[in-house]
């Protein structure tokens, strides 16, 4: 009895400081996307790029090479981490070896991929621009127009995962039910929501997409994140058809059940007409 409880413990522990870790780095990685890239000049940081130069010159500076170089190996490290935990074969041999932690673990070394992605990234200075907004008054509206979007964006996205169970998706809940002896919350569903949690990989690839495109100034280091980002959000993308009419079911369930008046109220309603 007391190993059990022991290792209820410890797991308990352990998703706990995923939990804390996984959130941190969210909030870091909003940061990295959104803030710094809008507000850079608030931030204290160098100049996005150099429209001075050219870009036949910028391609044969060596320090452009090797930065965009680096920042390409980033994001292939991040794609290559995110899909081979995501592969079933890797992801059964996770199963039987971490059991209950499996999916925080995978949020882990997701958050600790991303935590090496934005602290490594290499900023491309000495390369012009592909657009940026400088000449009044767009240069004043346009950051907050994109700063209101990507604040919306961001909302929905939080949204979302709560609709689609955030501590289930930390790992939390799987914990917590395993300590319970329930067992494992996905089997408790129906069979079309395993169907569409297993096809589903970014719920948010709209969003994702406004936020990483959306900006004030684009430097050649933010279009390859961009670019990166997006190509791997439209590969992974794999949802079809039947989980489409799953989903569009659901959030009009969910809907009509925020919109109608609850039952007291409408009790008290019915009375007093009485």
């Amino acid at each position: 009895m007391a190993s059990v409880t022991g290792r209820n413990l410890t797991i308990c522990i352990v998703a706990l400081i995923n939990f804390v870790f996984v959130f941190g780095t969210g909030a870091e990685f909003v940061r990295f996307i959104s803030f710094r890239a809008i507000y850079h000049n608030i931030t204290g940081g160098p100049p996005l790029c150099r429209d001075s130069v050219s870009w036949s010159e910028a391609l044969r500076d060596s320090s452009v090479l090797r930065a965009a170089g680096v920042d390409l190996a980033l994001l292939a490290l991040f794609a290559c981490q995110h899909s081979l935990l995501a592969w079933d074969p890797v992801k059964r041999a996770c199963q039987s070896v971490l059991g209950v932690l499996n999916r925080a673990f995978y949020c882990s070394s997701t958050a600790l991929a991303l935590q090496v992605l934005m602290r490594c990234w290499q900023p491309v200075t000495s390369a012009p621009c592909l657009w940026t907004v400088s000449s009044a008054p767009w240069n004043t509206w346009f950051p907050l127009l994109c700063f209101t979007l990507h604040f919306l964006c961001w909302a929905i996205i939080c949204s979302i995962l709560l609709i689609f169970d955030y501590p289930e998706l930390l790992g939390i809940k799987q914990v917590y039910y395993e300590c319970l002896g329930l067992g494992d919350p996905l089997s408790l569903k129906s069979p079309r929501a395993q169907r569409l949690f297993a096809h589903l990989r970014h719920p948010v690839c709209l969003e994702l997409c406004v936020v990483l495109w959306l900006l004030p100034t684009l430097p050649l280091d933010r279009l390859l994140l961009a670019g990166g980002l997006t190509a791997y959000l439209a590969l992974a993308h794999s949802l079809d058809k039947q989980d489409c009419q799953y989903l569009s079911i659901q959030l009009s369930s969910k809907l009509q059940l925020f919109s109608s008046p609850p039952e007291g109220s409408a009790e008290v309603n019915g009375n007093k007409q009485d």
